[in-house]
Protein backbone atom coordinates (compact mmCIF):
# COMPACT_ATOMS: atom_id res chain seq x y z
CA UNK A 1 0.00 0.00 0.00
CA UNK A 2 1.68 3.53 -0.55
CA UNK A 3 -1.35 5.70 -1.80
CA UNK A 4 -4.12 5.91 0.68
CA UNK A 5 -6.99 9.04 0.34
CA UNK A 6 -9.38 9.18 3.67
CA UNK A 7 -12.85 10.86 3.56
CA UNK A 8 -13.39 12.43 7.05
CA UNK A 9 -10.21 12.43 8.39
CA UNK A 10 -10.38 15.04 10.80
CA UNK A 11 -12.64 12.78 12.87
CA UNK A 12 -11.77 10.48 15.49
CA UNK A 13 -11.21 6.90 13.33
CA UNK A 14 -10.37 8.84 10.51
CA UNK A 15 -7.51 11.07 12.05
CA UNK A 16 -6.51 7.89 13.74
CA UNK A 17 -6.67 6.22 10.54
CA UNK A 18 -4.50 8.73 8.83
CA UNK A 19 -2.22 8.78 11.28
CA UNK A 20 -1.55 4.94 11.70
CA UNK A 21 -1.17 4.57 7.62
CA UNK A 22 1.66 7.94 7.63
CA UNK A 23 3.52 5.98 10.29
CA UNK A 24 3.84 2.71 8.48
CA UNK A 25 5.35 5.14 5.00
CA UNK A 26 2.01 5.33 3.18
CA UNK A 27 1.37 8.81 1.34
CA UNK A 28 -2.21 9.53 2.97
CA UNK A 29 -4.49 12.12 1.45
CA UNK A 30 -7.58 13.46 3.48
CA UNK A 31 -10.91 15.38 2.67
CA UNK A 32 -13.02 16.37 5.75
CA UNK A 33 -16.14 19.06 5.98
CA UNK A 34 -14.50 20.91 9.06
CA UNK A 35 -11.35 21.40 7.23
CA UNK A 36 -12.16 21.26 3.32
CA UNK A 37 -16.20 21.54 3.38
CA UNK A 38 -16.35 18.23 1.79
CA UNK A 39 -19.88 17.45 2.85
CA UNK A 40 -20.82 14.03 1.33
CA UNK A 41 -24.22 15.09 1.97
CA UNK A 42 -23.92 17.49 -1.15
CA UNK A 43 -23.20 15.22 -4.37
CA UNK A 44 -22.27 18.46 -5.70
CA UNK A 45 -19.29 19.06 -3.55
CA UNK A 46 -18.34 15.52 -3.69
CA UNK A 47 -18.14 15.47 -7.15
CA UNK A 48 -16.09 18.40 -7.55
CA UNK A 49 -13.78 17.60 -4.76
CA UNK A 50 -12.89 13.96 -6.32
CA UNK A 51 -12.70 14.89 -9.55
CA UNK A 52 -9.82 17.38 -8.71
CA UNK A 53 -7.68 14.14 -7.11
CA UNK A 54 -5.35 12.39 -9.18
CA UNK A 55 -5.44 8.72 -8.02
CA UNK A 56 -4.94 6.06 -8.07
CA UNK A 57 -5.36 5.33 -4.78
CA UNK A 58 -4.52 1.80 -3.01
CA UNK A 59 -7.34 2.67 -0.38
CA UNK A 60 -10.18 4.68 -0.03
CA UNK A 61 -11.18 4.80 3.45
CA UNK A 62 -14.64 6.73 4.12
CA UNK A 63 -14.94 7.21 7.92
CA UNK A 64 -17.57 9.96 7.89
CA UNK A 65 -21.01 9.11 9.92
CA UNK A 66 -22.73 10.65 13.18
CA UNK A 67 -24.98 8.72 15.72
CA UNK A 68 -26.63 12.56 16.32
CA UNK A 69 -27.77 14.46 13.92
CA UNK A 70 -29.16 17.95 14.82
CA UNK A 71 -29.75 16.87 18.27
CA UNK A 72 -31.94 13.53 17.41
CA UNK A 73 -30.28 11.03 19.75
CA UNK A 74 -30.91 6.82 19.02
CA UNK A 75 -34.79 6.30 19.59
CA UNK A 76 -35.76 4.22 22.11
CA UNK A 77 -39.13 2.77 21.21
CA UNK A 78 -40.91 3.19 18.07
CA UNK A 79 -42.94 6.13 19.09
CA UNK A 80 -39.80 8.17 19.43
CA UNK A 81 -39.00 8.12 15.62
CA UNK A 82 -39.26 11.31 14.05
CA UNK A 83 -39.36 11.14 9.60
CA UNK A 84 -36.72 13.81 9.71
CA UNK A 85 -34.00 12.07 11.85
CA UNK A 86 -34.82 9.31 10.23
CA UNK A 87 -33.77 10.55 6.62
CA UNK A 88 -31.25 12.62 7.93
CA UNK A 89 -29.32 9.49 9.18
CA UNK A 90 -29.68 7.82 5.86
CA UNK A 91 -28.42 10.72 3.92
CA UNK A 92 -25.15 10.94 6.10
CA UNK A 93 -24.66 7.33 6.92
CA UNK A 94 -26.05 5.68 3.95
CA UNK A 95 -26.42 7.92 0.45
CA UNK A 96 -23.00 9.90 1.82
CA UNK A 97 -20.62 7.30 1.31
CA UNK A 98 -21.95 5.91 -2.09
CA UNK A 99 -21.76 9.28 -3.05
CA UNK A 100 -18.26 8.97 -2.50
CA UNK A 101 -18.04 5.58 -4.37
CA UNK A 102 -19.43 7.04 -7.67
CA UNK A 103 -17.44 9.66 -7.79
CA UNK A 104 -14.61 7.80 -6.77
CA UNK A 105 -14.61 5.08 -9.44
CA UNK A 106 -11.61 6.93 -11.32
CA UNK A 107 -8.99 6.90 -8.30
CA UNK A 108 -9.70 3.16 -7.74
CA UNK A 109 -6.86 0.84 -10.01
CA UNK A 110 -8.25 -1.56 -12.28
CA UNK A 111 -4.63 -3.35 -12.73
CA UNK A 112 -3.82 -4.13 -9.43
CA UNK A 113 -5.54 -4.75 -6.14
CA UNK A 114 -7.23 -1.95 -4.02
CA UNK A 115 -9.77 -1.57 -1.10
CA UNK A 116 -12.87 0.41 -0.91
CA UNK A 117 -13.62 0.77 2.70
CA UNK A 118 -16.83 2.11 4.94
CA UNK A 119 -17.16 2.92 8.12
CA UNK A 120 -20.59 0.56 9.20
CA UNK A 121 -21.76 -0.47 12.48
CA UNK A 122 -22.67 -4.06 13.76
CA UNK A 123 -26.00 -2.76 14.55
CA UNK A 124 -26.79 -2.56 11.06
CA UNK A 125 -26.91 -5.99 11.11
CA UNK A 126 -30.33 -7.28 10.77
CA UNK A 127 -29.80 -10.94 11.53
CA UNK A 128 -27.41 -9.95 14.55
CA UNK A 129 -31.07 -7.23 16.18
CA UNK A 130 -32.08 -8.81 19.32
CA UNK A 131 -32.53 -5.67 21.33
CA UNK A 132 -34.29 -3.15 19.23
CA UNK A 133 -34.51 0.57 19.24
CA UNK A 134 -32.24 2.89 17.69
CA UNK A 135 -34.08 2.42 14.44
CA UNK A 136 -32.88 5.20 12.46
CA UNK A 137 -29.07 4.75 13.12
CA UNK A 138 -29.50 0.82 12.22
CA UNK A 139 -31.61 1.51 9.14
CA UNK A 140 -28.90 3.63 8.04
CA UNK A 141 -25.92 1.37 8.31
CA UNK A 142 -28.02 -1.43 7.27
CA UNK A 143 -28.67 0.75 4.09
CA UNK A 144 -25.26 1.55 3.60
CA UNK A 145 -24.05 -2.22 3.93
CA UNK A 146 -26.36 -2.65 1.04
CA UNK A 147 -25.73 0.15 -1.11
CA UNK A 148 -21.60 -0.45 -1.02
CA UNK A 149 -22.26 -4.42 -1.59
CA UNK A 150 -24.67 -3.81 -4.37
CA UNK A 151 -21.60 -1.45 -5.73
CA UNK A 152 -19.50 -4.01 -5.12
CA UNK A 153 -21.41 -6.70 -7.66
CA UNK A 154 -20.68 -3.90 -10.45
CA UNK A 155 -17.31 -2.85 -9.58
CA UNK A 156 -15.91 -6.52 -9.85
CA UNK A 157 -16.21 -6.43 -13.77
CA UNK A 158 -14.69 -3.56 -14.30
CA UNK A 159 -12.11 -3.29 -10.36
CA UNK A 160 -11.19 -6.85 -11.14
CA UNK A 161 -8.93 -6.83 -8.10
CA UNK A 162 -10.67 -4.47 -5.95
CA UNK A 163 -12.33 -5.26 -2.24
CA UNK A 164 -14.93 -2.85 -1.40
CA UNK A 165 -16.18 -3.85 2.01
CA UNK A 166 -18.29 -2.16 5.08
CA UNK A 167 -16.70 -2.29 8.40
CA UNK A 168 -17.64 -2.64 12.32
CA UNK A 169 -14.66 -0.33 13.98
CA UNK A 170 -16.00 -1.52 17.38
CA UNK A 171 -17.56 0.73 19.82
CA UNK A 172 -14.65 3.69 19.88
CA UNK A 173 -13.49 5.94 22.50
CA UNK A 174 -14.39 9.24 20.37
CA UNK A 175 -16.62 11.75 20.72
CA UNK A 176 -18.94 10.13 18.60
CA UNK A 177 -19.78 7.92 21.26
CA UNK A 178 -18.99 9.41 24.23
CA UNK A 179 -22.79 9.63 25.58
CA UNK A 180 -22.69 6.16 25.17
CA UNK A 181 -19.50 4.19 25.65
CA UNK A 182 -19.57 3.08 29.28
CA UNK A 183 -22.23 0.96 28.12
CA UNK A 184 -19.86 -1.37 26.23
CA UNK A 185 -16.22 -2.17 25.94
CA UNK A 186 -14.40 0.17 24.36
CA UNK A 187 -11.17 0.75 22.55
CA UNK A 188 -9.37 3.98 21.92
CA UNK A 189 -9.26 5.24 18.52
CA UNK A 190 -5.36 4.41 17.44
CA UNK A 191 -5.60 0.92 18.70
CA UNK A 192 -9.44 0.53 16.53
CA UNK A 193 -7.35 2.28 13.26
CA UNK A 194 -4.52 -0.39 14.38
CA UNK A 195 -7.16 -3.12 13.21
CA UNK A 196 -9.32 -1.69 10.53
CA UNK A 197 -5.72 -1.07 8.73
CA UNK A 198 -4.54 -4.78 9.56
CA UNK A 199 -8.43 -5.86 7.84
CA UNK A 200 -7.79 -3.73 5.00
CA UNK A 201 -4.20 -4.38 4.35
CA UNK A 202 -5.22 -8.11 4.11
CA UNK A 203 -8.13 -7.78 1.77
CA UNK A 204 -8.56 -9.53 -1.33
CA UNK A 205 -10.63 -9.07 -4.29
CA UNK A 206 -12.74 -12.59 -2.85
CA UNK A 207 -13.54 -10.48 -0.10
CA UNK A 208 -15.55 -7.45 -2.02
CA UNK A 209 -18.99 -7.26 -0.75
CA UNK A 210 -18.38 -8.55 2.63
CA UNK A 211 -19.82 -7.31 6.12
CA UNK A 212 -16.56 -7.66 8.45
CA UNK A 213 -15.65 -6.50 12.14
CA UNK A 214 -12.51 -5.15 13.10
CA UNK A 215 -10.50 -8.96 12.96
CA UNK A 216 -11.45 -9.35 9.65
CA UNK A 217 -14.82 -11.59 11.14
CA UNK A 218 -17.96 -11.53 8.46
CA UNK A 219 -21.08 -10.15 10.54
CA UNK A 220 -24.38 -11.34 9.36
CA UNK A 221 -26.63 -9.01 7.39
Amino acid sequence: MENALIIGDSGGIGAAVAARLRADGVVVTGLSRSRDGFDVTDEDKVRSALSALEGPFDLIFVATGALEIGGAEPEKTLKAVDAKALMDQYLLNAVGPVMVLKHAQHLLPRDRPAAFAVLSARVGSIGDNRLGGWFSYRAAKAGVNQLIHTASVELARTHRHLACVCLHPGTVETAFTEKYASRYPTVTADHAAERLVAVCRGLSAEDSGKFLDYAGREIPW
